[in-house]
């Protein structure tokens, strides 16, 4: 009987916290079970014998105690489901390491290298200027040509424009006013979990969401 209870032990030990969570949860239906059957029971054996209630209310009551445990194996399963997929989504990203992305956004890191990226415009431009902004609020302008409806590319040198290593806003500024989205090539250099979601760190832009990453480029030959 001791190495029975032994092996158990260990059996349940090995599943960890979700083997625990799934123990406790079905305990808790069965205990919510339990005290309606008592409830019922006493429902039942209190009522008035000249005046008995009618039977299509208790039927109506085990209805709803079927649809409540119902909802709540439903729930358990959503849960369940949320961290599979999370699990899956974070596999699938840290393969990906060392990757080069393409970003969607609107800042932008400078450490001395160049930054490639491209704008996606939204029709025609005759001219397209790309504004970085430094958090002292200076404004450092880079003019680009005319271009069609689409991606048109562009390249920021920090030495030729004289820009210091820093964090910068980025901003487009095409010539039919509107605000195209930005995005930047960069390498992903690591994925993580953290408060429940998966965060990427993209070199030249920082920790982004998966839902930023517009492509992924391949790795490139050392």
């Amino acid at each position: 009987m001791v190495a029975t209870t032994s092996t158990t032990n260990s059996q349940f030990n090995g599943t960890g916290a979700q083997g625990s969570a799934k123990v406790a949860a079905q305990a808790g239906t069965s205990e919510n079970r339990d005290m309606f059957t008592k409830l019922l029971v006493a429902q039942i054996r209190n009522q008035d014998p000249l005046s008995p209630q009618d039977p299509t209310a208790y039927v109506n009551q085990l209805s709803q105690l079927s649809q409540t445990e119902a909802l709540q194996n439903l729930s358990q399963m959503t849960t369940a489901n949320a961290s599979i997929l999370q699990s899956m989504q974070t596999l699938a990203m840290g393969s990906q390491v060392g990757s080069e992305v393409t970003v969607a956004t609107n800042t932008v890191k400078l450490d001395g290298s160049k930054v490639n990226g491209s704008i996606q415009l939204n029709g025609a431009s005759s001219a397209t200027t790309l504004v970085l902004t430094g958090l002292d609020g200076q404004q450092h302008t880079i003019e680009l040509g005319a271009h069609g409806s689409g991606a048109q590319s562009f390249t920021i040198d920090p030495d030729a424009l004289g820009l210091p290593p820093g964090t910068y806003a980025i901003q487009a500024k095409p010539s039919d006013g509107t605000s195209p989205q930005i995005e930047v090539a960069a390498r992903l250099n690591s994925v993580r979990v953290a408060n429940g979601g998966v965060v990427l760190q993209v070199a030249n832009i920082g920790e982004v969401d998966p839902s930023s990453i517009t492509g992924f480029n391949g790795k490139t030959a050392s």
